[in-house]
């Protein structure tokens, strides 16, 4: 094994000039994509894409395989090229269909799901490795604050083999931040990660954004992670972005039927208008905002559904699922509408018990539109 090196042979690293040094108190958007589109043959990739971020923003962009998350990427980091469209980043035009930025000038910080660290190089040259250009002294005194930052200065001259893979996932993040990047993007980077420690480095990896203050986009397709990490939530489908909203919103006030069934267990029903006060069978939909679409269905999750045993009930239970500190029921409605409610786990009835359904005090069903 090659002996580990010290300080003293570390690259040099560049200092940003100040136009490149992001600035704490700058308000201008950190990225801006606005109408972007990219496509491979006939198939669009992107669609259309409008996005802003905020200076010092986290977003989460989640969706489903194949819906243009890491496309969109590539386009942003100017390993792709966008087919039309404009994108800025922190105020400067970096595409736009005449101008092309490469990569290596744009200031963008990667981090992938792989690590893709460099096996013979030890943790404090792995985070050096994209310094060039000054002197050993700044070389030395970045990457201490780098470690610093990620919370690994101890672990500096081991190699990645030597380490766990929450470990290697922050030395990545250490490498992309050593620039100073204006923005990081981030592709599944804890998708390698075993369940127990995936919350744990996803805590510990937006802590240190955070406190770095550097603005991102992370790449997702775990729908309970992306509402952990961003600030707001792009959902995407087929190329466009379907609700870009903050994680309660997507959540609790999904724009679509395919947002609220994306983003959690979600049941649906049809809207009687025939009263004066639109209801479904659970009850009145309470008070709207306008008129209701015509293409509208009512939604319910699991946690806004309760129920009481009742012989002559108006539901009957189809299927148990034990989840450890609860069950999720499976209700079959007297209009054959399916629903689930979550229950405590000292509440249990068995397949077939009749029951009284009904919504949880509190909540409501929420309108959606079902254009498909």
């Amino acid at each position: 094994m090659t002996a580990p090196l010290s300080d003293d042979h570390l690259p040099a690293v560049t200092a940003p000039t100040p136009a490149q040094r992001p600035d704490p108190t700058r308000t201008a958007p950190a990225l801006v994509l606005s109408g972007v589109t990219k496509r491979f043959g006939s198939i669009a990739a992107l669609d259309d894409v409008h996005i802003e971020l905020g200076p010092h923003e986290l977003l989460a962009l989640v969706g489903p395989s194949g819906c243009g998350k890491s496309t969109m990427l590539r386009v942003v980091a100017g390993l792709l090229a966008a087919d039309a469209g404009r994108i800025e980043l922190g105020g400067t035009v970096v595409d736009d269909g005449r101008l092309q930025v490469p990569p290596e000038r744009r200031m963008i910080g990667l981090v992938f799901q792989e690590h893709t660290l460099f096996p013979h190089l030890t943790v404090a040259r792995n985070i050096a490795f994209g310094l060039s250009g000054a002197t050993r002294a700044q070389s030395r005194a970045r990457v201490g604050e780098v470690l610093e930052l990620v919370g690994l200065p101890e672990l500096r001259d081991r190699y990645p083999h030597e380490l766990s893979g929450g470990e290697r996932q922050r030395v990545a993040l250490g490498r992309a931040l050593a620039p100073r990047p204006t923005l990081m993007l981030l592709d599944e980077p804890f998708a390698s990660l075993d369940a127990n420690l995936r919350a744990q480095i996803r805590n510990d990896v937006v802590a240190i954004l955070r406190a770095a203050r550097t603005p991102a986009v992370f790449v997702t397709h775990d729908q309970t992670e992306a509402m952990a990490v961003g600030d707001r939530v792009a959902v995407m489908r087929a190329g466009r972005i379907e609700q870009l909203s903050t994680p309660w919103q997507v959540f609790h006030q999904p724009t679509s039927r395919f947002v609220a069934a994306f983003m959690g267990e979600a049941s649906f029903m049809p809207i009687d208008r025939a009263t004066t006060e639109a209801s479904t069978e659970l009850g009145p939909l309470g008070p709207l905002e306008g008129r209701i679409p015509i293409d509208a269905v009512a939604m319910v999750r699991p946690d806004d559904m309760t129920f009481e045993v009742h012989s002559g009930g108006d539901a009957e239970i189809t299927a148990v699922e034990f989840r450890g500190p609860t069950y999720c029921y499976t209700l079959r409605l007297g209009s054959g509408v399916v629903v689930q409610a979550i229950r405590s786990h000292l509440v249990h009835a068995e397949v077939g018990t009749r029951v009284r359904a009904m919504l949880v005090p509190g909540h409501r069903a929420v309108v959606v539109r079902d254009p498909n």
